[in-house]
């Protein structure tokens, strides 16, 4: 839990302003995973963990910024532009420049900040601490400024933060969870309309579990790039046979034989995101009538696609994985985010919880030397102002 006592003396030593303080949530996805960027499904929600900003205005065109879990400060220049200014770009300053000078496209005008941010959503453990603080950051600005910005403009504004200045070029899920999520919902998002629909998280008796590996691999950005890359050569190949297909959104389960003539990897490429729709849908579906053995069921298969047609799993990941199908309570794991680390996330038995946490805690430490960090999380709300 961040304490919001030590926030505000760190902003203290910024300005003897009183702050406003804001928060956005990091984010789980129950199922859908790049699925995104294809134009397709996802079934994300908003944890309660959450990246909190401490801001307040200053007159001199300078943005200065003090994290206090890194325990490092940076300042840059609001006449700067991101991309030739220090520091360099994947800095988590990076976003925070990006987020600036997209909002500033929108219409964002102000003559610098002062922030303090702290957050308890774990860094590169796929649960986007970097949407958290993009959205939270953005949208702290934007109140600040008196800038009238829809929280889907909002988001945009933040995936092109990350395109542009950070060199990700991810989907649109994670912001806008981080934005327009709900408390107790999770949301199914079509990721080609954008429309979504908020969906009752009613599971009285299973918990999410997120299970943190603490590995991430050095190759993560990289090859989520390179998925991204795989994606479209598939749509140029499938669009000389089915010209109307414009993303893998447009082919459907009594499509894959059209998959046969791709290429390696291609077509496993292919394969994981149109099987990955449409276990999205129906995930969506089991949610509504709170069928957790079948959600369960469909969160497996995408671990298994994941691992076999999209390759982006690693062997911490498909270690935790097994690990929590051995154990009794669980109704369904798979990892969860871009992948090669981070964490799998679990329907567990409330009475088994602690159970779960022990056995898994052993058996993950015993196979790998590390110890894996393990959180029960809630579906939360999107960005929002404290009043406290």
């Amino acid at each position: 839990m961040v304490d919001l006592l030590k926030l505000r003396s760190a902003f203290a030593e910024l300005s003897a302003d009183e702050p406003r303080l804001f928060s956005a949530p990091g984010r789980v996805n129950l199922i859908g995973e790049h699925t995104d960027y294809n134009e397709g499904f996802v079934l994300p929600m908003a944890a309660d963990l959450r990246t909190y900003v401490a801001v307040g205005l200053r007159s001199d065109g300078e943005v200065r910024v003090h994290s206090v879990d890194l325990d490092e400060s940076a300042a840059f220049s609001l006449n700067q532009h991101p991309s030739s200014s220090q520091p360099q770009p994947k800095s988590w300053v990076s976003y925070i420049q990006g987020i600036t000078h997209t909002l500033s496209t929108a219409g964002l005008t102000f003559d610098g900040a002062n922030l303090a941010i702290a957050s308890d959503v774990p860094i590169g453990a796929g649960l986007s601490s970097s949407a958290a603080l993009e959205i939270s950051v953005g949208f702290a600005f934007s109140e600040m400024a008196g800038l009238e910005i829809s929280r889907l403009r909002l988001a945009q504004a933040a995936q092109e933060a990350e395109h542009v200045f950070v060199g990700t070029n991810s989907g649109l899920m994670d912001q806008m969870t981080a934005s327009l999520a709900q408390e107790s919902h999770a949301m199914l998002i079509d990721c080609r309309s954008l429309q979504v629909t908020q969906i009752p998280m009613r599971l009285p008796s299973t918990a999410i579990v997120i299970c943190d590996t603490r590995m991430k691999h050095a190759l993560v950005s990289s090859a989520y790039n390179d998925r991204r890359r795989e994606c479209e050569r598939a749509v140029e190949l499938l669009r000389e046979k089915r010209p109307d297909v414009s993303a893998l959104r447009d082919l459907e389960r009594d499509d894959i034989d059209l998959l046969a003539d791709l290429p390696e990897p291609e077509r496993r490429r292919a394969r994981h995101v149109v099987t990955e729709n449409e276990r999205t849908l129906k995930a969506a579906q089991a949610l509504k009538v709170s069928d957790v053995s079948k959600l369960g069921t469909l969160m497996v298969k995408s671990h298994q696609s994941l691992r076999d047609d999209f390759e982006v799993s690693c062997r911490e990941l498909n270690i935790m994985f097994e690990l929590a199908l051995k154990q009794d309570g669980v109704s369904g794991a798979r990892m969860m985010g871009g992948g090669f680390g981070g964490c799998t996330i679990n329907l567990v038995d409330h009475e088994k919880l602690e159970w779960f946490a022990e056995r898994m805690t052993g058996g993950y430490e015993q196979a790998t030397g590390l110890v894996p960090t393990i959180n029960v999380v809630q579906a939360d709300d999107g960005v929002s102002e404290l009043f406290i």
